[in-house]
């Protein structure tokens, strides 16, 4: 089960969107997971990438990448995610810690998680994560993720991200800059932009592993049958 964009046209906030929001008058929720039956049934088949294009994969947007592991890693894993999706939190409850044991923290995969906003709620907590400092960054996902149903979820969710903003460090007055950051705001875009248009982003979780598209919350078992193979080679 895969979160994925809806058909429409990918929503773009205006200017005053950050006003709107503070002021709670756009729709919030968590984002809708829509299940695709057939994609479900048929076993995936990963689409390996040409030199160029896994050269254009591996070029940071305007906000810089967020990185964990080693820059030699011999297996790159990119994840696009929507703070917001259902599918990306559980991949980050019942996968990540044993990726990140056996792999990240041994220097075999290095992980570019990039933000992937779903919904108007999902950029605001990718700018409040953006807005903390990088030591605070992966932690303040992990919370976000973690307690997402308490927030996503929530009649008041701004309040209760302004509530784990306040843990990470934030005052409710740099909260709140924080949602008018117009430079933050621009380089999340630019990245689902990208991300859509050129890499086929269609949905998260989505993760490109040594630049093969692999889409849906995977698990630990699944990605090891990927990375051992590339580690044998």
């Amino acid at each position: 089960m895969i979160a994925r964009m809806p058909r429409q046209k990918a929503f773009h906030f205006g200017r005053s969107w950050a006003a709107m929001l503070l002021a709670g008058g756009l729709a919030f929720g968590l984002a809708a997971c829509n299940e695709d039956k057939k994609a479900e049934a048929a076993p995936q088949k990963p689409v390996a990438a040409s030199g160029k294009t896994q050269s254009a994969l591996l070029q940071p947007g305007p906000l810089g990448d967020k990185i964990l592991g080693k820059d030699d890693a011999p297996v790159t894993i990119v994840e696009y995610a929507s703070l917001t999706c259902s599918h990306c939190a559980n991949f980050h409850a019942n996968t990540f810690s044993a990726l990140k044991e056996k792999y990240i923290d041994t220097g075999k995969v290095r992980l570019i998680f990039r933000e992937f906003p779903l919904d108007p709620l999902s950029t605001a907590a990718s700018m409040m994560a953006r807005c903390s400092t990088e030591q605070r960054y992966f932690p303040l996902v992990s919370v976000l993720f973690a307690q997402q149903r308490q927030w996503a979820g929530s009649d008041k969710p701004l309040d209760e991200l302004l509530a784990i903003a306040r843990q990470a460090g934030f005052t409710q007055e740099s909260f709140e800059a924080c949602l008018k950051d117009q430079k933050i705001y621009e380089g999340l875009n630019d990245v689902k932009k990208r991300g859509a248009e050129v890499h086929g982003v269609n949905s998260t979780p989505t993760f490109f592993i040594n630049g093969e598209i692999r889409r849906g919350d995977m698990s630990i078992e699944e990605i090891d049958k990927v990375i051992e193979l590339i580690l044998k080679k």
